[in-house]
């Protein structure tokens, strides 16, 4: 079946529970899922009741596609977002995007938790993502284009909006919240890096690794909409003082640091 089709079938599905045209859209990372509660809920969708949407099998993505009021603003939230280490093709992982855009969406945020390789970030810090590396290995434009969705070959210098950029910094600032900048790395996962690894990864100038985001980025760039990206720096990735990480403690430094991300996301989409 064709992206096209697929999208508009998608689209009907959730035109039969909802009317609203959100304006800004936003993608949920590894607990991060918070800012789902401050939402005046319309409505509420299982991911497994769309047509062709994915299904997050990750824990902490809780699979939900959320239509609601944020700071005075219609926006659409992915709680739980999907992994090109889970299985899914590119496509599929991006898919959600597309059907985002058509929705009306024109300004996208993402968070993500992220390891922290930046020598003066620490664990707990936020950082608003500048610009990105895609080491995936893979990309979701590939393929043939339909160019009723996007350029062929999408221009990709500014990749995550310095408008946005901007703005996020002087929220973090009125709201006394340190905010760190940087570049992202894209890795597929699912495993954590090695030394050597992290040693390359900052090397290349990375800030952050990170196994999502980037496709996301992609598409959304692919489709004129404008991208704002948040990483919650969740563990210390230094080569020389590496520490054997888990999920667990990944967790709950996201969750912990989740509530200051809350009020900057907030804040930002109230000034959009």
């Amino acid at each position: 079946m064709e992206l096209r089709a697929q999208i508009k079938e998608a689209i009907n599905f959730i035109r039969r529970y909802t009317k609203m045209q959100p304006r800004i859209g936003i993608i949920l990372g590894t607990g991060l899922g918070g800012l789902a509660k401050e939402i005046a809920k319309e409505v509420v969708l299982d991911y497994e009741n769309i047509p062709h949407f994915p299904v997050s099998t990750v824990e902490s993505h809780h699979g939900k596609l959320i239509f609601g009021k944020l700071s005075g603003k219609n926006v659409v939230a992915m709680q739980g977002r999907f992994h090109y280490y889970e299985g899914y093709t590119m496509q599929q992982i991006t898919f959600p995007v597309r059907v985002m855009k058509f929705l009306g969406v024109d300004t996208l945020l993402i968070s993500n938790a992220a390891g922290g390789m930046n020598p003066h970030f620490r664990r707990g810090d936020i950082m608003v993502i500048t610009d990105h590396i895609n080491l995936l290995g893979d990309n979701p434009l590939i393929g043939k284009n339909d160019d009723s969705l996007g350029p062929r070959f999408p221009d990709m210098s500014e990749p995550y909006s310095k408008k946005l950029i901007e703005l996020s910094e002087e929220v973090a600032l009125n709201l006394k919240i340190k905010l760190q900048r940087g570049v992202f790395v894209a890795v597929p996962g699912p495993n954590l890096e090695t030394r050597a690894e992290y040693r390359f990864l900052r090397s290349i100038g990375a800030d952050a690794v990170g196994m999502s985001t980037v496709p996301e980025n992609i598409v959304a760039n692919h489709m004129g909409l404008k991208v704002l990206g948040f990483s919650i720096i969740t563990d210390e990735c230094f080569p020389d003082a590496l520490k054997p990480a888990s999920v667990e403690e990944i967790i709950a430094v996201a969750n912990k640091t989740e509530p200051k991300l809350r009020k900057i996301m907030k804040e930002v989409i109230k000034k959009i």
